[in-house]
């Protein structure tokens, strides 16, 4: 029975990791076959798209740096669905976190240290606090997560919107921004000249204990078990209530927490829509993660790849920035292929 269970985990694995070079390998060959058809250029477009993230420390450090907040986003979004639940409110929740980890730094100049600790604690607690309302609307009055977190989200970027244009407005800058945060609040930066920070290992430390919380933990076992099956989880005794809200709270911290370390560790300032697309691209990379947190790291390097590739090419060719979004629709349209999901879920025949 061991040698059966051991290869069926072995069997699952390598399924698993086919479905997703398949995924990968075909968006490849899609992205090319774009690239010929738009671009006059052809060769030289390819060559700066593949080449063009690897070109210099700068350019290798920006696109991990891009990275971080989308694998942070990601695992909020594993932890969600893995539940049964959905968050898709990644846009405000991220936009919400930078706004107030910007404010407190702004009130608390100097502070260094604790003022990180305490802005990224405030960012936290307000997306947390607004995905845990969608968890408990689902479990009160069965409202649809899929409706309230959407719909939350289109209200708190307006709301940030106003306050950033407004209230909190740096009226010295062309941009419509808030003042910058005192730089006892600026992030180490680990890659110079890039933008790289210690911001990565906060997001590598996330994805472990997010692995360990699914795998190695009662609750993350229950958590699955309810997100597979809610019937059998009330028949094993499991308080399924608890999951509709707690991996919601821990969604939308994670949202927040992303947003934060975008301010301290790359922006420094809330910039009117600098946000824009981490909420849906942090979905994007899950996806391609299969929602599991070991997988997340290299799905998010991906598409900060494809995000660094497509404006390399766009500086250094005739193509423009769109060729990502059309990386992006093929590989939506792939992970949603029936065909492609038997292949990687290892789905067998009962």
């Amino acid at each position: 029975m061991r040698k059966i269970e051991r290869f069926s985990v072995l069997e699952y694995f390598v399924r698993s990791l086919f479905g997703i070079l398949a995924i990968v390998l075909l968006s490849v060959i899609m992205l090319i076959a774009a690239i010929f058809l738009l671009s006059d250029q052809p060769l030289t477009s390819i060559a700066s798209f593949f080449a063009g993230p690897f070109s210099s420390l700068y350019a290798i450090g920006n696109m991990i740096d891009h990275a971080v907040p989308l694998a942070i986003g990601a695992v909020g979004i594993a932890l969600a669905m893995r539940s049964g639940n959905m968050n898709i409110g990644g846009e405000g929740q991220v936009y919400a976190g930078a706004l107030v980890t910007t404010i407190v730094a702004l009130a608390l100049p100097g502070w260094g240290l604790t003022g990180i600790l305490v802005a990224l604690a405030a960012s936290m607690l307000v997306s947390g606090s607004v995905a845990t309302l969608s968890g408990w609307l689902r479990e009160r009055w069965n409202v649809s997560d899929l409706i309230t977190t959407f719909l939350l989200s289109n209200i708190i970027i307006l709301v940030v919107d106003y306050m950033v244009a407004y209230p909190f407005v740096d009226p010295q800058t062309n941009l419509i921004s808030t003042r910058f945060v005192d730089p006892s609040y600026h992030l180490l930066i680990i890659l110079p000249p890039s933008q790289l920070n210690i911001a990565l290992c906060i997001a590598l430390v996330c994805v472990l204990v997010a692995h360990l919380f699914l795998y190695r933990s009662r609750t993350g076992f229950e958590l699955r078990m309810v997100g597979d099956n809610e019937e059998f989880a009330r028949y094993a005794g499991v308080d399924h209530r608890l999951y509709r809200i707690l991996p919601m709270t821990l969604s939308g911290a994670l949202y927040g927490l992303g947003g934060a370390l975008a301010i301290l560790g790359t922006y420094h300032a809330t910039i009117k829509g600098f946000s824009a697309g981490m909420g849906w691209n942090a979905l994007l990379v899950a996806l391609i993660a299969r929602f599991k947190p070991a997988a997340i790291i290299p799905a998010a390097l991906f598409f900060a790849y494809i995000d660094a590739g497509a404006r390399s090419a766009m500086f250094y060719s005739d193509v423009t920035y769109e060729i990502a979004y059309i990386v992006q629709a093929v590989i939506f349209f792939l992970i949603s292929s029936s065909i492609l999901q038997r292949i990687a879920l290892g789905r067998r025949r009962v």
